[in-house]
């Protein structure tokens, strides 16, 4: 990177003076999404909630009389049969990578997007848009920005860059919102199983009370269905679906600052626009100041 800064610079030696900039050594030029981070957030959210849980059974009694198989198949069967009745089977199958990725997603840094762009809108100010092409490889993981390139790159036009990406980014949208109103369906789902196997364990018990030894697993049934319901609803599907939605709207904003981007570069924009520009989209906090 400090190679094509240096270029860059030699390449406008004895022409007309331009505003300073940050050097390479500044600012950290790392290509958008070449690295797989975990979200230990998450991660310790859901052992962290699930261990206080297990120690409260624990410290309360025997932990093994929270296990019962039946309410496990009702709950979990029911919720997963009435989601399939509201989704199809290839929307449900796709929430599960999508709750992997949301484990070990794509670094996506609104500041470290915003300097990328600025880095590559210099660059093909300096040494023309073709230059950009050496780049290409290091957007191999990211091909919302890739495509974006390549197609500046190619010389496509300006309106159809903007037309191609933007439907590209509600594509997107559309499948993550889906994504997550699949897990808002199983969080409301859950708990509706829950009492339905409530209500059977109360009818079996009921149905035998003459049998004093059938009225402790039916019981069992009637109370642990709900917890189970209320657990899989408030712990696992309800969080991981806000988690989706939070992810999200950190995507969209990564996407508009490269479609900002592009933009720029195929209007041949000065780099100094399009540090206005993408500091409107980002927080206070978190603006760039790519030059002096």
């Amino acid at each position: 990177m400090s190679d094509a800064f240096s270029k860059a610079g030699a390449s406008r030696a004895g022409a007309a003076p331009e505003p300073a900039r940050v050097v390479a050594s500044q600012v950290d030029i790392v290509p958008p999404g070449s690295r797989t981070v975990l979200d230990v957030a998450t991660l310790l959210g859901l052992i962290g909630g699930f261990a206080l849980i297990g120690t409260a059974m624990s410290l309360s009694g025997s932990a093994g009389s929270f296990v019962d198989i039946p309410s496990v198949l009702i709950v979990l069967g029911g919720t997963l049969a009435v989601v399939l009745i509201c989704y199809s089977l290839q929307e449900v199958m796709q929430t599960r990578d999508v709750l992997y990725r949301t484990l070990f997603r794509v670094a996506r840094d609104p500041r470290t997007a915003a300097t990328w762009m600025l880095h590559l809108s210099e660059t093909a100010r300096a040494q023309g848009v073709l230059a950009l092409e050496r780049y290409l490889a290091d957007m191999q993981r990211e091909p919302f920005l890739h495509r974006a390139v390549q197609m500046v790159v190619d010389g496509s036009p300006a309106e159809e860059v903007d037309r191609s990406l933007r439907q590209e980014m509600a594509a997107n949208v559309a499948r993550q919102t889906k994504t997550a109103s699949v897990l808002r369906k199983a969080a409301e789902i859950a708990p509706a199983m829950g009492l339905i196997g409530t209500l059977v364990g109360l009818v079996q018990m009921l149905g035998n009370l003459n049998d004093p030894t059938s009225i402790g697993p039916a019981m069992a049934i009637a109370l642990l269905t709900t917890f189970y319901g209320a657990v899989l609803a408030y712990m696992i599907f309800a969080p991981l679906a806000s988690k989706l939605e939070r992810n999200l709207g950190e995507e969209q904003m990564v996407g508009q600052i490269y479609l900002l981007g592009a933009l720029s570069i195929a209007r041949q924009e000065h780099p100094r626009r399009l540090e206005m520009q993408v500091n409107t989209i980002l927080p206070p906090a978190g603006r760039v100041s790519f030059f002096d």
